[in-house]
């Protein structure tokens, strides 16, 4: 039927054209009869011979086709049996119908037909279970495939991409990477030294950097006395990961069996075609590890993720009064030119949170600014609720504390806030103030972490300190003096060293000490401070029950669990996480308990031998090399024990 179409159309100019003739040699006859005679058998020829013409094309264009169909039908099942493309047809049982000869080569069976699809491979799960959908690639042997999945037709395609894999991987693995090595310390200890042994210190170092960048094919070149540049690609870059960066280990022996305390930080860029980025990259991950206290390396990425090395020692002590000094004056300034401060710590805060909040409050009334401190009174408890209870004796600091809903409202375009003891967004009393803020301060002691109050106008952080509120007694130092400390301020500042620094036993430098003195000359009673950190017998107790769970492994590390359903304060867990690192054999303890919130608590202390900040970041908490925690959103303790031994056994396998 649709032959007989196509010929009635290709003939129908013809007849059109014969029914035209006709006319005209009717019209002629009428006419001159032999005239018309003629026309007429001359046209008849002619129509004839067209005939005859479109008769022999069509008969040739019907072969032409049929040829060509025929050629197409070939090339379709040559397509579909010997092009390089493996083709699955499966029915609803997941059951294997037919195959092209490629999918037997792939996967070197003469005949998979009957069988079951993930018999195959276990990757194909996913596929089957997915929808229309490219899924990632499937490793068969040495080759690597994209799957496409047709769900209607029950169809699987095999493309082999075993060599854009390659070229992908190639590409990566020689992109750009930008390192700066900082020498830590490096003018503080030259100045101490001679100029020869300055001059072998130089040498040393440099002979230890160029060495490893020789044996790892990376290009160095010392750009300043303290600073070096290193350039190479990622491939090197992911070498060197597996060793964590064992030059921080070289540089930190080395030095120590000459008794002298010389470290390396490292910032890394990566991920970027960028030179200009990758510099920047660079930088900042060198100011992120000189804000974690040094001896570390920070590797950046352009979309923010950060990962550390490192970090085993405990950060060195500035000795310089200097940037102590500078702090205070660009605070006095940032004071001055704000109508209202509004202090906030970190959440369920701590003696050392509050202490050092009402040091920066005294810092806004001695430049003559109304300082306000917020904090969430459900939050209080233990030596904190005491301390509130002194407090309240106090009528015009009293008056100064303040909940996060009445701090808002009084929130203007020119106020400033100043958080303490924490430099984390979620863990600020209230997140808010920090939205609505255009002027933000950051004072902690804490080792900086990936997660960072961004907008912040002025940043203190200094690692090497004790506590917080040492570094807000060394900046009131600085302030106006036209009006001293009270007792109750000098002594809640105090009861914050003691606290971090457990009565001056740990992280205790002799910037610590300075401070505690000059606080005990401003008034600051210690006797307060022991009956504000005394404790009940329920504390007491509860503290010895978690203590009897306590289990000791080979390299020293206690691990203590609360009782399943029962909510442990913070600080309860933390102190005593602190007990157990006193008992014999133990050089780092751990204590898991549940929190008011719901979530698994982690508190972490050690001796320095396990750092365990490095710990409770890969379990998305932070803190010191000595002291840190977590939070873990977790069912059971049990779940959070095991994620726990997990992460402290990879740590110790690693070389911590």
């Amino acid at each position: 039927m649709t032959s007989f179409f196509r010929k009635r159309a290709i003939r129908y100019p013809l007849s059109v054209l014969s029914f035209l003739g006709v006319l005209a040699a009717v019209l002629l006859f009428m006419t001159n009869f032999w005239a018309a005679l003629i026309f007429f058998v001359l046209f008849v020829i002619a129509l004839g011979f067209a005939w005859r013409i479109e008769e022999q094309t069509y008969v040739e264009t019907e072969k032409h086709i049929e040829t060509l169909s025929f050629r197409m039908k070939k090339v379709g099942e040559e397509a579909l049996l010997q092009l390089p493309i493996g083709i699955i047809l499966i029915n609803e049982k997941n059951i294997i119908e037919w195959v092209n000869p490629y999918v037997s080569k792939i996967f070197e069976s003469e005949s998979l037909i009957g069988e079951e699809l993930f018999s195959l491979t276990e990757q194909f799960h996913s596929i089957v279970n997915g929808e229309d959908l490219e899924t990632e690639s499937l490793k068969v042997g040495d080759r690597t495939f994209k799957v496409v999945y047709k769900t209607e037709e029950k169809l699987i395609y095999l493309f082999d991409i075993t060599e854009r894999v390659g070229m992908k991987k190639l590409y990566f693995a020689d992109r750009t990477v930008i390192a700066i090595i900082l020498i830590d310390n490096y003018d503080e200890l030259a100045q101490a030294m001679d100029d020869q042994t300055r001059s072998q210190l130089n040498s040393l170092v440099t002979s230890h950097i160029n060495k490893w960048g020789t044996e790892n094919g990376i290009f160095v070149k010392r750009i300043a006395s303290d600073r070096f540049l290193a350039v190479f690609n990622e491939e090197i870059l992911t070498n060197l990961e597996k060793t964590r960066f064992s030059i921080l280990d070289d540089i930190r022996e080395t030095k120590a069996n000459q008794s002298t305390a010389l470290t390396l930080s490292i910032g890394v860029g990566m991920g970027s075609t960028s030179l200009n980025e990758l510099g920047e990259l660079a930088q900042s991950s060198l100011d992120l590890v000189l804000g974690r206290g040094g001896d570390q390396v920070a590797i950046k990425q352009p979309d923010g993720k950060v990962k550390f090395y490192g970090g085993k020692t405990n950060p060195v002590e500035k000795r310089t009064r200097v940037r102590a000094r500078v702090i205070s004056h660009a605070l006095r300034d940032l004071i001055k030119s704000s109508d209202k401060v509004f202090i906030m710590g970190h959440k369920m805060p701590d003696m050392d949170s509050i202490g050092a909040a009402i040091g920066v409050r005294k810092m806004a009334k001695l430049n003559g600014v109304e300082g306000y401190i917020v904090v969430n009174y459900d939050e209080l408890d233990g030596s904190v609720s005491r301390l509130m209870h002194e407090i309240k004796q106090d009528t015009d600091l009293y008056s100064k504390f303040i909940e996060p809903e009445v701090a808002l409202p009084l929130i203007t375009e020119r106020s400033l806030v100043i958080v303490v003891d924490t430099h984390k967004p979620s863990l600020v009393a209230d997140d808010r103030l920090l939205d609505k803020s255009e002027k933000v301060v950051v004072i902690d002691h804490h080792r900086r972490g990936e997660e960072f109050i961004n907008n912040s106008m002025l940043v203190y952080m200094e690692p090497y300190a004790s506590s917080t509120a040492e570094l807000v007694t060394e900046l009131l130092e600085y302030q106006p003096k036209h009006e001293k400390l009270t007792m109750l301020e000098a002594t809640t500042l105090l009861a914050g060293i003691i606290v971090d620094t457990k009565s001056f036993t740990l992280r205790t430098g002799a910037r610590t000490f300075e401070a505690a003195s000059y606080l005990r000359t401003n008034g600051a009673d210690t006797i307060l401070v022991q009956r504000l950190l005394k404790e009940d017998i329920d504390t007491y107790v509860k503290r010895a029950k978690i203590i009897e769970t306590v289990e000791l492994t080979e390299e020293g590390v206690a691990i203590a669990k609360g009782a399943d359903h029962t909510v442990y304060n913070s600080v309860l867990i933390a102190q005593t996480a602190d007990i157990l690192l006193t008992m014999k054999d133990v050089t780092a303890s751990f204590v898991i308990a549940e929190r008011a919130d719901g979530k698994i608590g982690i508190s972490a202390r050690s001796l320095g031998e396990l750092n365990v900040q490095l710990v409770m970041e890969e379990l998305g908490g932070g803190g010191h090399l000595t002291n840190a925690a977590c939070q873990l959103d977790v069912e059971t303790i049990a779940e959070a024990e095991v994620i726990l031994k997990s992460v402290i056994e990879a740590k110790i396998e690693g070389g911590n």
